[in-house]
This record gives structure tokens, C-alpha cells and sequence, in this order.
């Protein structure tokens, strides 16, 4: 199984149709993507690259990164995506981990060489042009040539090596296959979004994340492929896209979720007007708080979809979908508007104890998920795993509950429960209600050691612009809103939260903050 299979099916049904933009212009159509995809193929093979070697990818977004991605998967080889915002330590770690000889990279975020790689190929220099070149003889950018079809691969072989965040260490190399990227593909259409043809995605988000594997199920419907010429999140660039292509649909982490929306609350613009502008935003990665949501939900309308997944079972674990969102008339809506959804259709899905057996509905455990969407394991890592891979089950190191419907409500990550006087606060909890009070743009909630409680509750708060947090005032609404002992301790005012280069916050920098300030 070789995913290429999708492009070269596209470029047979449909060789002409545009496929790939720059902005507005289109950069190829289906039958140039894969003539070029395929000549890649052909030259790394030439070069000596071998099915099942290891290949970079560090740029920015850029249309030429679906040309590369595809060439890499037709000559068989594994696709490791690295975040254009990693140093060139972080780099060049990675390239060593996984035996990386070659690199295609964008000279903006690669300006010199990456220690340890052979080969490193600027995406918009000559050699990259050379490389993606069908031959002269063929004539210029032909359909891909039956007689070279991708290279076989097994369903099981590792198609994508995704490194983890590596908030708490190394990362470490997930080994995604192409049964995992194809059943991602085909859930997408289920759970998600029915993706048609003359459907686009804009692609603002790492492609070197979840977002760029969305391309999959958009590149089975035979769908447009839209990358902002910023390469980036740019509200105003994004809403002028959607205003020439769109609608548009788009995967976003909840930071990006709430830009697009202070744009165009900002612009006053109105639902109609959003649903113009985009068809779908699909929000993941990070908690979405459910003040946020309904702020969404009130100035752009029922566009929004939630996944939560993760690198190791890319984009696949639960959805929940527009019409539950949307449906306020449900008597337990809030409850709904504030969990992740339900089982995606290929997943099963269950909160267990710490022997890994399964809970009963209203009970806080470990959530674990099985099926094909699930890693092959941790690239060179057995012990890790094994921990993380259980009877078949994935560990996933979330602590959540589930209802009598089967709706999966996120605690927290395991690591950041915080246990006081023996009893368990999960911080989102917390984070919600601050997040209701006056003056609060941003929260996060940690645990600091505490020689009499063991730990106590610290709220890390950042204000609006222009206004001033009175903590008084804070601990008053926290009073109001939940349990005396889950209320926070103390209160940290702070101009912006850690994040990495995602925008998930790193709780590990703010109990390090409070390890290293303490007496």
C-alpha cells in the first residue's frame, strides 16, 4: 500500500484540474503534481535512496511541500516532518534519530546546513527544480507514466515519522503507516467532513502537523490544495483567500481558532458572512474552553468540528461534530459543547484504571484507544513501546470520563493533575471558571509542592488589553464557581503563557518557574 496510489488516481481521473495554490495562483494541477511527484521518485532512487529510507522535511509551509511528500511516498521512502520553528539543534538531533541522509528544506528556516545531513535541497533552488522535472523527451510536466507506478509498501511500513513535542525531554519518533494515514483519510469523511470535489483546504498550521495530514483525505475527494503565499496564520490574508476560493476548510488549534475569530468580530462581520468565507474549521490539538467556543459559535456560526487525537493516532480518537455543536436546543449541550465528542467510526474507545480496565460511565480514568489508526510504536524505543501500547490498546496519558452516550470529557494529562490534601483538582476545571472572570484573556493552572498540602493550585492568568486583573476579584468568582479547596492559592499575573511552536502550552515551564522562585 503506497499512498502515492491517491495522487496517481487523480492525475488519471482528472489531469487537468487544479490541484495546488500559491495564494490565488494556481501552482500545479493533479496531472503536474504527480509528473512531478513521480520524477522526484525517480531521481531519489537514482541517487541510491532506498524504499524505507529516511527523508527531511523542514520548511515552511509551501506548495512544493505536497510535490515532495508525494515524491518521498512514491519512491517508497519515510516522510519525517520536522516544525519549521524547531532550533538547528533540535534539527539536527532529529536528522541523526532517524537516519535522515536528505533534507528538503526552505532557506528561510534552514539557512545553513543541518549538521549530519548529506543532502540538503533548497524546495526553491535549482536542484529542487531539476529534481521535480519530468524529462525533456516526455514534453513539459506530463501525466505520471503508468509504466512507473509507486513503489510497493506494505500496508504496515512506516509512511510518516512524526516527532513528538518533546515538552518533557527528547522527543521521541512515532512510527505512522500507511494503514494508519488511510484510515485517518477515510474516518475524515465520516466523522469530520464529507469533502467533495470542488471542496479547497487552506493550509495555515504546520503542514508538518496535523494539518498538513488532512491533505490525505482532501487529496482522495480530488479537492483544491490552498497554501497562503505567508505560509502562515495571516486572519486577514486567510478571509481574502476564502473570499476568491472559498469556501475554505481548515485545521486549527484553538490559538488560531480565536484569531480567526477576533478578525472577524473585529471586521464586524457576520455569520453569513463567515460561512462565505469558510465551510469548516476543524479545531484540535489543544483544550478548547468552552467560553471560547461559544464566543466562536456566536460570531462565525456552525462551521466548527472538534477531533482530539494524537501523534500516535494521527487526527483519530473522537469528533465532535457541527450538529451537536450547533445543537443548543439539547438539554445537556453545555455539557456536550464542552467534551471532545464521541468514538471516531474506525476507533474503539474506553477510560480505564490503572491496570488498564475499563470504568463505568462518570468515573475519571486513563483514556486508551484501539484500532487501525493506532502507531506501529515509538521509532527505536521497545521499551517505550511497550508502555505506551497495551494488549492493543494506546495509553494515551489523558485523564478523562465518558457519559451514557459514549461523549468523552477531557480532564487533563496525567501529569498535570494536582493532588492536594488528597484529593485530585484537574486543573481545566479551574482554567474554565478563570477564564469566565473580568479581565481574563488567558489561564493556566499548575501544581506547586507544598509541605503541608503536598501540592497547592497556582493560576497563572494574563489580562485583556487594557485591563487589570485584582486578584480579589479572582478568588471571589473561583468561590462562586467551583470547591473551596480546588480554588487557586495563588494568583500569577503574567503578559503571555509559554507555548510551543504548535501553541500548546507548556505547563512544564510554569512549574519549573515556580520550582526555581520557590524559598
Amino acid at each position: 500500500m503506497n499512498l502515492a496510489h491517491l495522487l496517481l488516481r487523480q492525475a488519471r481521473l482528472q489531469p487537468d484540474r487544479a490541484a495546488i495554490f500559491a495564494g490565488c495562483t494556481v501552482h500545479a494541477s493533479y496531472g503536474q503534481w504527480a509528473a512531478r511527484s513521480a520524477a522526484l521518485a525517480r531521481r531519489l532512487r537514482a541517487a541510491g535512496l532506498a524504499p524505507g529510507d529516511r527523508v527531511l522535511l523542514f520548511m515552511r509551509n509551501h506548495p512544493r511541500y505536497l510535490e515532495l511528500l508525494l515524491g518521498a511516498w512514491w519512491a517508497g521512502l519515510v516522510v519525517v516532518p520536522v516544525n519549521a520553528r524547531l532550533h538547528a539543534q533540535e534539527v539536527a538531533w532529529i536528522a541523526a534519530d532517524a537516519g535522515a541522509d536528505w533534507a528538503f528544506v526552505t532557506r528561510d528556516v534552514a539557512p545553513a546546513p543541518i549538521a549530519g545531513v548529506a543532502r540538503q535541497v533548497d524546495a526553491d533552488g535549482a536542484e529542487a527544480d531539476a529534481l521535480l522535472t519530468a524529462p525533456a523527451a516526455a514534453g513539459p510536466d506530463p501525466p505520471a507514466p503508468d509504466d512507473e507506478p509507486p513503489v510497493a509498501r506494505a500496508a504496515d511500513d512506516t509512511a510518516w515519522l512524526f516527532y513528538t513535542s518533546g515538552t518533557t525531554g527528547r522527543p521521541k519518533g512515532v512510527m505512522i503507516t500507511a494503514r494508519n494515514l488511510l484510515t485517518m483519510g477515510m474516518a475524515y469523511f465520516v466523522d469530520v467532513d464529507p469533502v467533495e470535489r470542488g471542496d479547497a483546504i487552506v493550509y495555515a498550521a504546520p503542514m508538518s502537523h496535523g494539518c498538513g495530514l488532512y491533505a490525505i483525505p482532501h487529496l482522495m475527494a480530488g479537492a483544491r490544495h490552498v497554501v497562503p503565499v505567508s505560509g502562515g496564520v495571516d486572519p486577514a490574508e486567510l478571509f481574502e483567500l476564502a473570499r476568491a476560493l472559498g469556501p475554505l476548510s481548515t485545521f486549527a488549534a484553538p490559538t488560531i481558532v480565536n484569531r480567526l475569530v477576533d478578525h472577524a468580530a473585529s471586521e464586524g462581520l457576520s455569520p453569513d458572512d463567515c460561512a462565505a468565507a469558510f465551510e469548516t474549521i476543524v479545531y484540535g490539538g489543544a483544550p478548547m474552553y468552552l467560553a471560547d467556543i461559544r464566543r466562536a459559535l456566536a460570531v462565525m456560526g456552525p462551521r466548527f468540528v472538534q477531533i482530539y487525537g494524537q501523534g500516535e493516532t494521527p487526527m483519530v480518537g473522537t469528533a465532535l461534530g457541527r450538529a451537536v455543536i450547533a445543537d443548543r436546543t439539547h438539554p445537556r449541550h453545555a455539557a456536550r459543547l464542552a467534551s471532545v465528542g464521541v468514538a471516531q467510526t474506525p476507533v474503539q474507545l474506553r477510560v480505564a484504571d490503572d491496570h488498564g480496565r475499563p470504568l463505568p460511565a462518570g468515573e475519571a480514568g486513563e483514556v486508551m484507544v484501539r484500532g487501525d489508526s493506532v502507531m506501529a510504536g515509538y521509532w527505536r524505543k521497545p521499551e517505550a513501546s511497550a508502555a505506551a501500547l497495551r494488549d492493543g490498546w494506546l495509553a494515551t496519558g489523558d485523564i478523562g470520563v465518558l457519559d451514557d452516550d459514549g461523549f468523552l470529557t477531557l480532564k487533563d494529562r496525567s501529569k498535570d493533575l494536582v493532588i492536594s490534601g488528597g484529593s485530585n483538582i484537574y486543573p481545566r476545571e479551574v482554567e474554565e471558571v478563570l477564564l469566565t472572570a473580568p479581565g481574563v484573556a488567558e489561564a493556566a493552572v499548575v501544581g506547586a509542592p507544598d509541605p503541608a498540602w503536598g501540592e497547592v493550585v497556582v493560576a497563572f492568568v494574563v489580562p485583556r488589553p487594557g485591563e487589570r486583573i485584582d486578584e480579589r476579584v479572582l478568588d471571589a468568582h473561583c468561590l462562586a464557581h467551583i470547591a473551596r479547596y480546588k480554588r487557586p492559592r495563588r494568583y500569577v499575573v503574567v503578559d503571555a503563557l509559554p507555548k510551543n511552536h504548535y501553541g500548546k502550552l507548556l505547563k512544564t515551564v510554569l512549574r519549573d518557574r515556580l520550582r526555581d522562585a520557590a524559598p
